[in-house]
């Protein structure tokens, strides 16, 4: 004879699925909250370098708008503080690109900022070959495409009046 079936019984197990399904969409919440948190925390981090730039270049405005020749008649600390100036602004511009793929404006401020380093740039690859691969693929990629499009090659690496 059979038993009867008490009601606990009879929908224990679709209690048990219901709890499994509640925690498997708070696991998912958990994941985009993470995902969100390391989005905020890299657009933040972006923001500061390049305002750490923005600060150097107020400070050093010789750099952020070079004469080039002129600074490559200046005395080795001038050249090597316009060559941290440089490597600092394509770092910056390098990680704004990253955290803002989707937001133009921070490419077009990059980009319109590159153009007075290009001849240095220029320079300092043919010197080195090795110098531009300290930087991300996208990033090689940005600056050799932008030295093509000013006509900037070497040996003389002038940038083109516009």
């Amino acid at each position: 004879m059979a038993r009867p079936v008490a009601f606990w019984q009879k929908f224990g197990t679709l209690a048990q699925m219901a709890q499994a399904s509640v925690a498997l969409l708070g696991f998912i919440a958990i994941l985009f909250q993470i995902n969100e948190i390391r989005s905020n925390s890299r657009e933040t981090g972006a923001r500061q370098v390049y305002l750490g730039y923005t600060d150097l270049a107020f400070k050093n405005p010789q750099f952020s708008s070079p004469d080039y020749d002129a600074i490559k008649k200046k005395s080795k600390n001038e050249q090597v503080q316009y060559e941290s100036f440089v490597s600092y602004f394509v770092y910056s511009c390098e990680e704004a690109i990253a955290a803002f793929r989707d937001k133009r404006e921070w490419q077009a401020s990059c980009d319109h900022d590159l153009r007075a380093h290009l001849p240095f740039l220029c320079d300092k690859n043919a010197a080195d070959p090795t110098y531009l691969a300290t930087y991300g693929t996208q990033t090689q990629n940005w600056i050799k495409t932008s030295m093509a499009q000013a006509a900037v090659t070497p040996p003389d690496c002038k940038l083109r009046k516009s």
